[in-house]
């Protein structure tokens, strides 16, 4: 098992007790290790929280480097997907409608 420390820009400013590191006099925040789990047959190394101790440092890591990531695929159009039109019922007493032709449920 192997780690990487989280990628962050305000994880080694949180005050929690395990990132507190040193002696007396001289201790420090220090940003958190995550385990990289390789040998195990779940792990995906793309996925996010491989990278990030936390949501709050994921969010931290977003927001200062929003522009930078925008402009790995920027857009310029809308993206569209094509779907088939869905059938419109009126449902009525004994009666449905569909597209403007009556039939009577039976």
């Amino acid at each position: 098992m192997s780690f990487i420390w989280c990628h962050g820009t305000e994880c080694h400013k949180s005050r929690t007790q395990d990132r507190v590191r040193g002696s007396k006099g001289s201790k420090v925040l220090r940003t958190r290790k995550i385990k990289q789990n390789t040998e195990s047959s779940w792990y995906h190394r793309d996925q996010i929280y491989n990278y990030f101790c936390s949501q709050t440092c994921l969010h931290n890591f977003i927001s200062t480097h929003i522009q930078r990531i925008v402009a790995l695929d920027p857009r310029a159009e809308p993206q569209e997907t094509p779907i088939n039109d869905p059938v419109k019922c009126d449902y009525g007493y004994n009666r449905i409608t569909e597209r403007g032709v009556d039939t009577i449920a039976e």
